[in-house]
């Protein structure tokens, strides 16, 4: 496992100006994770892991936090809530067979929807696969799930339906 890449934590402002910390995630993040998927609704946990889970079993949650920040990188949105830290947002990438290109996942709590905290996500995991030498990035999207078509598009990914599964959207964007 590689180091943890302390130069990817960054202090950045959503729309409200409210203060909030991305950074990657760590294995003892654990906790967090688990309160930040069981705290999403049904329908954001259903978008982003395509299936019914209530929370995420043992081996997923070790697989979603302890990464080695190159070919499989997270950053959560980390806010102070009654002095703890909060997660609010994960986007993370996951390096295919080849080494240069990525699929993306993100989920950000259904309260901080609309805060501007999703795309200073994309944004930062976009810089950091391209830093870490990914040349191209992708993510297969619900077709029903509107919001995020419509946010890949404004980062710039090329959406079209799947050709294999008519339920699925194929995003790809160069780096």
């Amino acid at each position: 496992m590689a180091d943890y890449p302390v130069e990817l934590v960054r202090q950045r402002y959503l729309f409200d100006g409210n203060p909030v910390t991305i950074r990657p995630i760590r294995a003892e993040d654990a906790a967090m994770e688990q309160d930040f998927v069981q705290h999403l609704s049904a329908d954001s946990r259903y978008k982003r892991f395509m299936s019914t889970l209530k929370e995420l079993p043992p081996g997923k949650l070790k697989y979603l936090t302890e990464i080695d920040y190159i070919r499989h990188l997270a950053l959560v949105a980390v806010i102070e809530q009654d002095g703890r830290p909060v997660e609010i947002g994960v986007a993370r990438y996951v390096a295919g067979p080849s080494g240069d290109d990525c699929e993306f996942a993100i989920a950000i709590d259904d309260t901080w929807q609309g805060s501007g905290v999703a795309g200073i996500l994309m944004l930062s995991l976009i810089d950091a696969a391209r830093a870490r030498g990914m040349r191209k990035m992708e993510a297969f999207i619900l077709a029903s799930n509107d919001k995020m078509i419509k946010f890949a598009r404004q980062l710039g990914f090329e959406v079209r339906r799947d050709a294999d599964d008519p339920g699925m959207m194929h995003a790809v964007r160069s780096l």
